[in-house]
């Protein structure tokens, strides 16, 4: 683990030194923030096909909010369909030659039968980014599929774990120095009413892990985390070239009402490498997005449903064709590629092609024994041209299983 925390920091402290334009946050061309003509999106056409006419808002330098909306119906473990209503609104705090878009994401989702999903997620940037606030807060009664710890479980093995989930992180981060800021946050974990579907299955013994596992228990972890980002991008919806390099240690005591005594680390890095030089973002996109991070648990006594375990990062979006917390551990290392390209001149209609790879710690050995691959493609139609946000269509395939994901914005 320092190790790799090693690796981190020396990788952060390159790419701080090759930053130029030191007296400002950002320094984008023009041209790409704020020249959209020739453009299309689903927007725009919906309003010629339906002969719209929308009395335009008074101008506001830099200061314009963009919508995106999408319907859809997926299925849910344990059988059955939910509707899920996904809403991102991007805005600028400020002129957006020195300042981010910032985003807002609402994504409700129930099934009609008393489950339901209420995610709300949110990344403000403050004028000329001084400051950074970071919000994820959900309040989730989906059941959900778990094969126990460690990389090699058959498929067969899955049991149907039921729950309320309240979750709640709040980080506010300050510039320390251009594109490097530095802050605390309020995490909260709260897992209630923990049991399997089947009532006669023994949750410890089946996962071999005594904590967060009884029958009918809650879980409870509140903790304190100090947080370290690096970010070149000026838009995170759908991210330019760029750099995003992120530390998240997480400590949970129990003056602060944790049942257990445990600590975490987060590493995520993603970079994103364009093949048109200079032109990226103007002609069209054409470029290779890399991601990888490492979630890793210490101390023994992390709740169950706290560990570390693919498809649970921060924003829900790793693994694409591979199943939700199929892969759980003490420790977790993800790395995915995607190219991207779009298809029409006119930015409206795109492509990706992906590949990722996990791979988690075994129980008893803390050894990564067991390497797990997903490859895959999507669809992307521009939804809002002027945010960037892409109503984006994918399907993995892994062995065994085949996802298919709708979402507004990219992955990552």
């Amino acid at each position: 683990m320092r190790r790799m925390s090693m690796v981190f920091f020396l990788g952060l402290a390159g790419f701080y030194a090759r930053a130029q334009n030191a007296s400002n946050m950002i320094n984008p061309d023009d041209k790409r923030v704020d020249d959209t003509a020739g453009k299309r999106d689903i927007i725009g056409i919906g309003i010629r096909v339906l002969h719209l006419h929308i009395k335009k808002p008074p101008k506001v330098k830099g200061k314009r909010v963009y919508y995106s909306l999408l319907p859809l119906a997926t299925s849910v473990p344990g059988g059955g369909n939910a509707l899920i209503t996904s809403t991102t609104a991007g805005f600028y705090m400020g002129n957006r030659l020195h300042t981010y878009l910032s985003s807002v994401t609402f994504s409700p989702s129930t099934n009609f039968r008393g489950e339901f999903n209420l995610p709300f997620h949110s990344n403000i940037w403050s004028e000329g980014n001084t400051w950074n606030f970071q919000g994820d807060t959900r309040f989730t009664i989906f059941p959900q599929y778990t094969w126990g710890i460690g990389g090699d479980r058959p498929d067969k093995d899955k049991i149907l774990i039921r729950s309320s989930y309240v979750r709640v992180y709040q980080n506010a981060l300050k510039r320390i120095r251009p594109y490097l800021l530095a802050g605390f946050g309020y995490n909260l974990d709260y897992h209630i009413n923990i049991r399997p579907d089947i009532d006669s299955i023994n949750l410890p013994n089946y996962a071999k892990y005594a904590y967060g596992t009884a029958n009918h228990s809650n879980s409870f972890s509140s903790g304190l985390s100090f947080n370290l980002l690096y970010d070149t991008r000026n838009n995170s919806i759908n991210p330019l070239p760029g750099i995003y390099a992120a530390l998240t240690y997480r400590s949970n005591p129990s003056f602060l009402g944790s049942q257990e005594f445990w600590h975490s680390l987060y590493l995520d890095f993603r970079k994103y490498i364009p093949f048109d030089g200079e032109k990226a973002g103007k002609d069209g996109q054409n470029l290779l997005a890399i991601w990888a991070y490492y979630w890793t648990v210490m101390g023994s006594h992390a709740p169950y449903l706290d560990l570390p375990a693919i498809g649970w990062d921060a924003n829900q979006r790793s693994g694409r064709g591979i199943y939700t917390g199929r892969y759980m551990g003490n420790s977790l290392f993800y790395t995915e590629a995607e190219y991207r390209r779009d298809i029409t001149e006119d930015g409206l209609f795109g492509f990706v092609v992906f590949t990722n790879l996990n791979v988690v710690s075994e129980p008893d050995t803390h050894q990564y024994s067991y390497l797990h691959p997903a490859v895959g493609t999507g669809l992307r139609i521009k939804f809002n041209k002027h945010s960037g946000t892409n109503v984006a269509m994918d399907i993995g395939f892994s062995k065994g299983y085949t996802g298919l994901y709708i979402n507004l914005g990219e992955a990552f």
